[in-house]
């Protein structure tokens, strides 16, 4: 089991900083420099290539933090390609069954327990070549994969999802699932389903993140549930707005 999954089963709180707007090193070394211990690179929402993204998480890697990548919805292709590059963990958004769970695990892990194609080197070990005997299980240690569930039929399936060799984690996206209930933004009826997928995840020794609520106080009645101390401080792009915001406040109120 990877560091970063072992801190999380320990009850430990854990920061991670979405990157959406970031293009530099700099947003990753923020991250660090605020006691960030992942950043996620968001290619779900962002127009960012593969290129930018991996370097992202080579720099990550290399200041310590731990690099998560959010691939496009049904994307496998571009899994390897990630990780091969330095990427640690992928996060698959918008999964409804287990047939498409597994399909990503397979595609993070090197035969017998999945397909990811073989190499020699990764950013990881300094681009030192390496035998497949010695590497193949040393990457399938460290990378981390995270599942995201965000429709009724997801939850549904949570069960069968979490019992899928090579999948470490499962996620609830707060403002997918409520806007596939009808209610979008309405983060007080996700109770039920949280607890739903909470207990698929301990029957199978699964994590399960809670992402999208941004009222702490709900968000902390909710973690009694089961849902681990991994937290998203909000993208670079909410913070830089916040950020911007509170600028230009203090400073017309200082000269109006």
């Amino acid at each position: 089991m990877s560091s970063f999954l072992q801190r999380l089963h320990e009850g430990r709180p854990t920061l991670m900083l979405p990157i959406r707007s970031g293009r530099t090193p700099d947003v990753v070394r923020i991250a660090r420099a605020t006691g960030h211990h992942a950043v996620m690179i968001d290619l779900e929402h962002s127009t960012m290539s593969l290129d930018v993204a991996a370097q992202l998480c080579a720099t990550a890697a290399d200041l310590g933090l731990t690099p998560f990548v959010r691939v496009q919805e049904r994307e496998y292709g571009a899994i390897g390609r990630l990780l091969d590059c330095g990427a640690q963990g992928i996060v698959a958004p918008r999964v409804d069954t287990a047939l498409e769970a597994r399909t990503v695990a397979r595609a993070c892990r090197f035969p017998p327990r999945g397909q990811r194609s073989q190499l020699a080197m990764v950013p990881m070990l300094d681009m030192r070549p390496t035998p497949a005997a010695e590497l193949n299980p040393w990457l399938d240690e460290s990378t981390i994969v995270q599942i995201l569930v965000e429709t009724p039929d997801g939850v549904a399936g949570a069960r069968e999802i979490a019992a899928i060799d090579g999948v470490d984690m499962l996620g609830i996206g707060a403002n997918d699932l409520t806007a596939e209930l009808g209610s979008p933004g309405d983060h007080t009826r996700i109770r039920s389903h949280v607890a739903e997928v909470a207990q698929a995840c301990r029957e199978h020794g699964k994590l399960l993140q809670l992402g999208g609520v941004g009222d702490l106080q709900l968000l902390k009645s909710l973690l009694p549930l089961g849902v681990c101390p991994l937290f998203m401080t909000g993208t670079d792009t909410d913070l830089l707005y916040a950020g911007a915001s509170a600028r230009a406040g203090l400073v017309l109120k200082e000269f109006s």
